[in-house]
């Protein structure tokens, strides 16, 4: 994509309104625009960032055995009334009438639709266990939208419930998403500590959070040092290996980690030696809940057994917040110059700079790489705006692609281009014949 023909509403200045550092990078690089409160649009930066990400946790979820689907965002209330959350959930939930005077919602979560529809499909045992997901918006009206995509009011959620015919077969779907999470997050770039937490309004016994450590995190965090030194990386496995996923997850529970809200004093104490025990500020981006019969009791999801007796099915969820993780990638990963995004979610992976647009040398060797990078399925952003070059440096620093490829009157005259880590700041000269062999699709 040439930056001259491309949409990138570019700030100079921080926003007054942003009080984060990825609300004010998602605006100052053209990601992002507020319409009302809690609720934007993703302009083109920002959208192919959440794409990405959404990609890649659709790709988890396929393979810890989860299958997609799509529900709607306005659910009928009466599924609601029959769970008991209609009037418990709160003024969070949006409700509405239709013209016929029916009570409608828009969802902020999915348990009664999913449990209606998982019922309503299924004949006995053999049908469980089964795992059904989607990726949709929600709606949560906070008392206080704030630090834009991290707390809004709108936002986009990956959202997976289980079924199961006992209680232990219902553990290890939780095991399994655990795992998928750790996965998921890794792909991500990112070390997300799983911690108890609060079942809150979805309800259930088991629950846990994965945290982003982050300053404007905001849920205080209590946690063993020791989670450090783990490996975030190696998470092949087996899904259908109940041993080797359960031991997996217990190694990740283990150590001592906590929200405020489940945090223990005397138990941090007796479990984590002084000098491991770290606190701070975490960004949630995914919370799973394994709850049993919660909603498939009152919903009457239940299933004939191998004994040929009415069995009630044990239930989970699973969120991960999808648009949440934009800003909170940001947030574990910036600089003073702007954004640094892991390759795996960048908008592009180089940005190509022709430091001298209108100089007809500058822009064939440019023109030559973009077209080679462009054939080769790399996906580059080429600026090619009559701008001066300090503009361009500052602009590709701002909306943080991983690498940069910079083409100069000085480099030309020795046929070398410079090319930057935007992570580490490493720079190299790069024969132009070889620039492209650098990078791959």
């Amino acid at each position: 994509m040439r930056l001259s023909q491309y949409f990138m509403p570019i700030l100079r200045d921080d926003p007054k309104e942003a009080e984060i550092i990825s609300h004010r990078l998602m605006l100052r690089a053209g990601m992002i625009r507020q319409e009302a409160a809690g609720s934007y649009s993703w302009l083109p930066m920002g959208f192919r960032v959440l794409k990405k990400i959404e990609q890649i946790v659709r790709e988890e979820q396929d393979r810890a055995g989860a299958i997609e689907v799509l529900m709607p965002t306005l659910q009928s209330a009466d599924l609601w009334k029959k769970s008991g959350r209609y009037d418990a959930y709160g003024k969070e939930m949006l409700r509405v009438k239709d013209r016929h005077d029916r009570e409608m919602l828009y969802g902020p979560t999915n348990e009664e639709v999913i449990t209606d529809i998982f019922r309503s499909g299924i004949q006995s045992y053999k049908d469980v266990p089964r795992n059904l997901y989607h990726i949709q918006w929600k709606f949560r009206d906070e008392v206080r939208p704030r630090f834009g995509v991290m707390r809004g009011r709108e936002f986009l959620m990956k959202d997976a419930y289980s079924f199961d015919l006992t209680a232990e077969a219902g553990q290890h779907s939780y095991n399994k998403m655990f795992v998928a999470y750790l996965r998921t997050f890794a792909r991500l770039g990112l070390k997300a500590v799983p911690m108890r937490a609060d079942t809150g309004p979805i309800g259930g016994d088991s629950s846990h959070e994965f945290l982003v450590l982050a300053e404007t995190g905001e849920s205080g965090v209590f946690f063993d040092k020791d989670f450090h030194a783990m490996d975030w990386e190696n998470f092949d496995i087996d899904y259908d290996d109940v041993g080797a996923v359960k031991n997996l997850v217990a190694e990740f529970t283990s150590k001592y980690a906590a929200t405020d809200e489940k945090h223990d004093v005397v138990e941090f104490d007796a479990r984590v030696a002084k000098d491991k025990q770290l606190s701070g500020r975490g960004i949630e981006v995914g919370h799973i809940f394994f709850f049993g019969d919660t909603y498939s009791k009152p919903l009457g999801c239940e299933v004939q057994g191998p004994d040929g007796k009415k069995v009630t099915l044990q239930s989970g969820s699973y969120g991960i917040g999808v648009s949440r993780l934009v800003g909170g990638i940001i947030e574990a990963s910036h600089d003073k110059g702007g954004i640094i995004w892991p390759e795996a979610v960048a908008p592009f992976k180089v940005g190509l700079i022709n430091i001298k647009a209108g100089d007809a040398e500058a822009d064939a060797a440019s023109d030559k790489i973009y077209k080679a990078l462009q054939a080769k399925g790399v996906e580059v952003l080429y600026d090619d705006r009559a701008q001066p070059g300090g503009a361009k440096f500052a602009t590709m620093d701002l909306i943080g692609l991983p690498w940069q490829v910079i083409i100069g009157p000085r480099g030309l005259k020795d046929g070398m281009a410079e090319v930057k880590h935007r992570k580490t700041d490493a720079r190299e000269n790069v024969a132009l014949d070889k620039v492209v062999e650098k990078f791959t699709a």
